[in-house]
């Protein structure tokens, strides 16, 4: 399919996508055309495939205009590997989704085994989905090489070193493929569609297996000169109370490495076994192993030391985005990823932290807030990426 012919309709196409349909008239004005210019542009996409008419809408005095809209058919494909997980979801033009399929994977398999798994799952909400599709966005856990779309030494991705994943689901697919770091997209999918949409300048931080934050700038995501801006859970930080320990990228005292998904497994493992929880020892006992979520449990069920963790954690992460707060200068901040699930106790102690040691006048409105659009972030920003280079 191609795309919009010249600049007047790929905005005309990315207004529909982003704020639903509209009358005629309605979009001349949005893009600053005349009636009659928006017309010719809007018919020339409906002859393309790319829109539909509808009803006559509301007078606005003289002859009625009539509705326009993304066509009914057109689909958007978001395939997210999770550090577990492999999700993938078709959408229509306007990224509201019509099929998705998720199941555990282990990505260690290697990327010929999971992005084979993952292409058949394409086909299946392809086949429940229906329309034609325009274009894939993949989100990776990892370091990724934006203009290549491959992933560069992804620490938790054995094996997925410089695999030419866009090219290889590009020739599989059949369509156009973006790739990105999950970070980014996280991000892209908080400002089409969650609290951060007004906001030009923010951050949102993962907070999960891995730690990372997807900057936003000027309304699209700054990836920097290689793809790696944003990568903080590898950011050196001090901590007199304890030795720095071993993070999986071969460096030590890196944030991920004191408060990461397996970070935070390795110290409440320890406490399990050392007595220092009683809460842990039990689901030690029960399951033979502790994971992030058990300590969440914990936390919930009023154990001290699961609670003492989780706001060691929170400070850590604040030291950091302090920094990042008098640098940048974000409106806002969004914590999203599984390990925002513990809530309030976690945001708490980042606030704190941020709020005393960044410039007041950076962080004097400025807002740090849990994503309320939780895995559906990832989705949405998939599409949303390739939607933008569909509609360019």
């Amino acid at each position: 399919m191609d795309g919009p012919e010249n600049t007047h309709q790929a905005r005309i196409l990315r207004l529909l996508r982003d704020d639903g349909e509209r009358s005629r008239a309605e979009l001349g004005d949005a893009v600053g055309l005349s009636r009659s210019k928006a017309a010719v542009e809007v018919t020339r996409l409906a002859d393309r495939g790319l829109l539909e008419g509808g009803e006559p809408a509301a007078s606005r005095g003289g002859r009625r205009s009539s509705i326009v809209r993304i066509a009914a058919g057109m689909r958007f494909l978001s395939i997210a590997l999770g550090a577990t997980s492999l999700e993938v979801t078709l959408t229509d033009g306007e990224l509201r989704p019509v099929a998705r399929f998720t199941e555990q994977v282990d990505l260690r398999r290697g990327p010929a085994s999971v992005l084979g798994r993952a292409v058949e799952l394409a086909v299946k909400v392809r086949a429940e989905g229906g329309g034609f599709l325009c274009g894939a966005g993949v989100g990776i856990p990892g370091p990724v090489r934006f203009a290549d779309g491959v992933p560069i030494a992804p620490p938790f991705l054995p094996g997925w070193d410089r695999h030419p994943v866009r090219d290889q689901l590009t020739d599989e697919l059949g369509c156009p493929v973006l790739v990105d770091n999950d970070v980014n997209l996280m991000a892209l999918g908080e400002k089409h569609a969650g609290i951060a949409k007004p906001f030009d300048d923010f951050l949102f931080v993962k907070i999960g297996a891995g730690i990372g934050a997807g900057i936003v700038m000027r309304g699209g995501v700054y990836r920097g000169a290689n793809g790696c801006a944003g990568d903080i859970g590898h950011t050196a930080i001090l901590s007199p109370d304890r030795p720095p320990p071993q993070c999986v990228c071969g460096n030590t005292g890196c944030l991920e490495a004191y408060f990461g998904g397996a970070a935070l497994a390795r110290d409440a493992t320890d406490a399990a076994t050392s007595g220092r929880s009683d809460f842990l020892a039990l689901r030690l006992a029960a399951t033979g192993t502790i994971s992030a979520r058990d300590v969440a449990d914990a936390m919930a069920a009023g154990d001290h030391f699961a609670t003492t963790l989780v706001r060691d954690g929170g400070r850590r992460v604040g030291q950091v985005l302090a920094g990042l707060v008098s640098f940048f200068n974000p409106g806002m901040i969004v914590i999203g990823g599984g390990l925002s699930g513990m809530g309030h106790a976690l945001l708490a102690e980042i606030r704190g932290v941020v709020y005393r040691s960044s410039l007041p006048l950076a962080t004097g409105d400025m807002p740090i807030v849990l994503s309320e659009l939780g895995e559906d972030a990832a989705y949405l920003g998939a599409t949303r990426m390739i939607s933008d280079r569909v509609f360019s």
